[in-house]
């Protein structure tokens, strides 16, 4: 699977470790920034990773600041991208199962290593169940192709 991962100037040593673990888990990675600790706007960096996904250049993206909010708006204004911010085991499986996430946000502040570990594998092994849940993720992109206009 080819995944985009970026982050802000908050989630940037989270973002290295999260690189580390999907390399060990044979993922090909698409580095998207930032390459330092220095200050950037989380939309930026969510833009190119949402972009990404919109476009098919990348089947998933992780994206890492703060919270994973602001991360999260910014990468829902593309079409076809289901981005949330997940929190523990739970919320990483049922994303996958139910809502076919394939933008997970991450907090740099709120969450431990080894959950965001746990996280990361969970969300990649999980696969969307379809049925009833396709149906109303087909719901979401009509929604987004009756109200065009997205970047």
């Amino acid at each position: 699977m080819r995944i985009a991962v970026g982050s802000d100037h908050r989630g940037f040593v989270i973002k290295s470790k999260v690189i580390d673990l999907l390399n060990r888990l044979n993922q090909e990675v698409v580095d998207v920034g930032p390459h330092s600790a220095e200050s950037v706007d989380y939309p930026d960096i969510a833009q190119v990773v949402g972009g990404h996904v919109s476009s098919g250049k990348v089947d998933r993206g992780i994206l890492i600041c703060g919270t994973g909010i602001g991360m999260c708006i910014a990468a829902n204004k593309f079409p076809g991208v289901r981005a949330a911010p997940c929190h523990d085991d739970l919320t990483a499986e049922m994303s996958r199962r139910h809502n076919d996430l394939n933008v997970l946000c991450l907090s740099a502040d709120m969450l431990g290593e080894r959950l965001i570990d746990r996280m990361v594998e969970i969300w990649l092994k999980t696969d969307f169940e379809g049925g009833r849940h396709a149906r109303r993720v087909e719901k979401i992109s009509e929604i987004e192709r009756q109200h065009p206009g997205a970047p």
